[in-house]
């Protein structure tokens, strides 16, 4: 699918899709949760559909409803099939390939597109020292496992992901041997790991003790007599409304609903963002409007929230002098090699971007010139150079639409809209 962005403002008001993060992690928890959970606000993005296929196989019983809800019936992990197919979701396959390996039953984890390139040798590392069998293909998948998982005192590395550590989490709450802690080294993304132990407690699952998270303790649990029936509503999404509001800062006016401000999401720091950007959002309780304004160049750190590296380039681009973003880093194993990908696409657009050790350097304020753009496979990438072409010199043409779906398939009807 291609894509066609003509130079124009946005104005209105819009809904934020439910959050991906917020939703796999729901659906983990409801298979875990021996009862039934009603899942509102409902995502649709294909990693959301990747986590609902997983936990089908994985023994729960899912009924989707008119409203876009989804009932999910569980009694634990009972697999129905020994293929386990993760989609192009990275979450999806470092949070239930711990999850899975609770059963004794052999399984398959596999994936497609870019996840066949993500590197998986935490798990030939990790998964071992708790009694399961694992094969790689030389630490790519597929990703072969037989447990049970039986959970142990482990030392883990944190700084690729924190997801990894989101799976032993959940998959530590079913121990019946306490007290057993994960010691981890140098996390990445913290605020993730409080939207996992947010929703962990939500569901009654045992909720480990919080050490500064260098270490992550599980004792006996306390009875909490929570229903057999859990409703959960899955927030709002900040990462994709993320993309919304800078379109709005670049050339425009936007109120985005469903916007938690109290969230746990990590990319919720786009506000910060905007501010120091010379941008002045409004915040209530429910939503965040952003107006144009003239933007400056700032410097943020992004090491804990590494998706928002697309749609800040893209603010950076309009911002008159040089700004810098922290936590190349973390961009390496995404969908593509994302900190190469923005520099390659905002090349063509005419916007400058150099590195500096793990510092992004974006050159902005110069003219934006449309182009024709590959998104390498990125969903994010694809967004990102949409909305910086929203005032560019010329049409922006984005080439494999489709990727958007990942997360936010709603993306370019929404954008069309709002645009006037």
């Amino acid at each position: 699918m291609v894509t066609v962005i003509t130079p124009s403002s946005i104005a209105g008001t819009l809904k934020a899709p439910p959050s991906k993060s917020s939703m796999q992690r729901a659906c983990a928890a409801a298979l875990l949760h021996k009862g039934t959970t009603t899942i509102h606000n409902a995502g649709d993005s294909n990693d959301d559909k990747a986590a609902i296929d997983i936990i089908q196989h994985l023994g729960a019983v899912v009924n989707s409803s008119n409203d876009g809800s989804y009932t999910i019936e569980s009694k634990g992990i009972k697999p129905t099939n020994a293929n386990i197919k993760c989609g192009e979701s990275g979450l999806s396959i470092r949070m239930f390939a711990s999850i899975a390996a609770l059963s004794n039953m052999p399984l398959t984890l596999n994936g497609k597109g870019s996840l066949l390139n993500r590197p998986m040798n935490f798990f030939d590392e990790t998964l071992p020292l708790m009694g399961v069998k694992t094969q790689t293909n030389n630490g790519r998948l597929p990703l072969h496992i037989q447990g049970p998982l039986t959970p142990a005192n482990i030392t883990i590395d944190g700084s690729l992901s924190s997801q990894f550590l989101t799976g032993l989490l959940f998959a530590f709450s079913q121990t019946k041997q306490y007290p057993v802690t994960i010691t981890v080294n140098n996390l990445a993304s913290k605020p993730y790991i409080d939207l996992t132990l947010d929703t962990m407690k939500v569901f009654g699952l045992n909720v480990p003790v919080n050490e500064g998270y260098r270490y992550f303790t599980f004792n006996e649990p306390v009875d909490n007599h929570l229903p057999r029936h859990i409703d959960y509503t899955v927030e709002g999404d900040w990462s994709s409304a993320s993309f919304m509001l800078v379109a709005a800062a670049i050339g425009g006016s936007i109120t985005v609903s469903g916007l938690n401000h109290l969230s746990a999401q990590a990319d919720k720091a786009i506000l910060t963002a905007l501010k120091q950007a010379g941008s002045t959002p409004f915040i209530s309780p429910e939503e965040v409007s952003v107006h144009a304004n003239n933007l400056k160049a700032f410097n943020f750190d992004a090491t804990d929230c590494p998706d928002l590296f697309p749609p800040l380039v893209a603010m950076a681009a309009w911002c008159k002098g040089t700004t810098r973003i922290k936590g190349t880093h973390r961009l390496q194993h995404k969908e593509s090699n994302r900190a190469v990908a923005l520099q390659q696409e905002f090349a063509k657009m005419g916007v400058a971007i150099t590195f500096d050790d793990d510092l992004m350097c974006i050159h902005g304020g110069g003219e934006i010139i449309g182009a024709t753009i590959d998104p390498h496979g990125d969903h994010r990438i694809a967004m990102a150079c949409a909305i910086a072409g929203l005032r560019a010199n010329g049409q922006t043409t984005i080439e494999h639409a489709e990727v958007v779906s990942k997360s936010y398939p709603g993306f370019f009807a929404d954008l069309s809209a709002s645009s006037k």
